[in-house]
């Protein structure tokens, strides 16, 4: 490697540290960088001043607050710079959101999603992005980043989804479809891995008051089951992943699922997996598409009321739950545990069953029972996710050697 590209390098290492550290803590003076960064003062000056000339921070200044004094210096992102795009795909509707570079919701809406033929749905995110752009007066290319989560599968490096409970099979890729020119980055990720995320982070901002845990389950209860793990690394970042722990294997040729495979966890767990043994119908009986929450809530108050079989359904579905989670320690370790979706209202009723399921395993027999939390807060949750994975995806292509000369060229004013 040349000694010029190692510079380069070195040098954009150092202002995405400069900008992890603004995005975290907020603005932040020459020497608080410093210190939160472990970089000298010097080069925190030549950074803050690179990126102030290229429009990505600016400088504001503080009173102290005796009124005395010279004022403080801080810096913080530039809002004007550019926007992300916030797509959120659930199984009834979508939401758009438009956030600016320092991290500002600037709009948001809803649509509702309408069964479209085959091939259609990607030309509706399409027509949701521009209506993005369109109502709050910004040129669509000012999107830099776009940044889209769904439940099911996901196959991150390429942003392209490859199952999922609202198309099933249909294959969308998501960069491909988005930027046409290559100008717009996209990425896509699983709901909960973002879920998981937020709630690392929010762990992590109340380490004062208690120890932050080296590793935590989110697990995502509603008409899907999904989950994420979030676990430090030795250079103390956090890495995320989303296992298809809703489609893990809980009882071989057992109740259909909607996937199309038999026997996942999802088809003893999900909504109507609970509706289907409430009503007693057979365990291969077609998964019911979506189940609007009041229907659950109707099966939740009989259950609480005595009715026989709608408590077995929820006893049945934490069953599977603490199964799966018991596999889930065997191969990644004990672990924290964090609850949130819908589901979460059900909590009381599925208790039970997931403690009993989660005491068959060895390693909560050895390790003890693991510490579970609700978060019942889930679509802040993702929100949170998204806002922290999008904007630090927008630094890393701004400041890339192969970031968009467009952005770079117009970001002085």
């Amino acid at each position: 490697m040349s000694a010029i590209a190692s510079t380069e390098l070195v040098r954009q290492k150092n202002s995405l540290s400069v900008m992890a550290a603004l995005r975290l803590h907020g603005s932040l003076s020459h020497t608080e960088m410093s210190s939160f960064t472990g970089l000298a003062s010097a080069t925190v000056s030549a950074i803050t001043m690179e990126l102030e000339r290229a429009g990505l921070i600016l400088r504001k200044e503080q009173l102290a607050t005796t009124g005395r004094g010279r004022p403080r210096i801080l810096f913080g992102p530039r809002g004007a710079f550019c926007h992300v795009a916030i797509v959120i795909i659930s199984s009834d509707s979508v939401q758009y959101s438009l956030v600016d570079y320092a991290g500002k919701l600037v709009d948001r809406f809803t649509e509702q999603r309408i069964a479209a033929e085959k091939g259609m749905f990607g030309q509706s995110i399409l027509a949701g992005l521009a209506r993005l752009a369109d109502r709050s007066r910004i040129d669509r290319h000012d999107i830099l980043q776009v940044s889209i989560s769904s439940k099911g599968l996901v196959d991150a490096a390429t942003a392209a989804l490859v199952w999922s409970p609202v198309l099933g099979n249909e294959k969308i890729d998501f960069q491909q479809l988005i930027s046409q020119d290559g100008r717009i980055r996209v990425t896509l990720n699983n709901e909960t891995l973002l879920a998981a995320k937020a709630i690392w982070m929010r762990q992590q901002a109340k380490e004062k008051e208690s120890p932050a845990p080296e590793a935590l389950v989110t697990l995502s209860l509603g008409h899907s089951i999904g989950l994420g793990i979030a676990r430090a690394t030795p250079d103390g970042a956090i890495k995320v992943s989303a296992p298809n722990f809703g489609h893990m294997l809980h009882l071989a040729d057992g109740a259909l699922c909607r996937c199309g495979t038999k026997g996942c966890i999802e088809a003893y767990s999900g909504f109507y997996a609970i509706l289907r043994s409430a009503f007693e119908a057979p365990p291969q009986a077609e998964p019911a598409k979506f189940v609007p929450i009041a229907e659950v809530d109707k099966i939740a108050a009989s259950a609480r009321a005595g009715a026989r079989m709608a408590r077995f359904a929820f006893r049945t579905a934490g069953l599977a739950l603490g199964n799966g989670l018991s596999r889930l320690f065997s191969l990644h370790g004990h672990m924290p545990v964090f609850i949130t979706g819908p589901g979460t209202r059900y909590f009381d009723l599925l208790e039970s069953g997931l403690h009993d399921g989660l005491a068959q395993s060895q390693a909560v027999r050895f390790g003890g029972m693991p510490k579970i939390g609700i978060a019942p807060d889930e679509p802040e949750l993702v929100f949170e996710g998204h806002m922290e994975h999008a904007l630090s995806a927008a630094d890393d292509y701004i400041l890339s050697a192969d970031g968009p000369d467009r952005v770079v060229r117009n970001s002085g004013g």
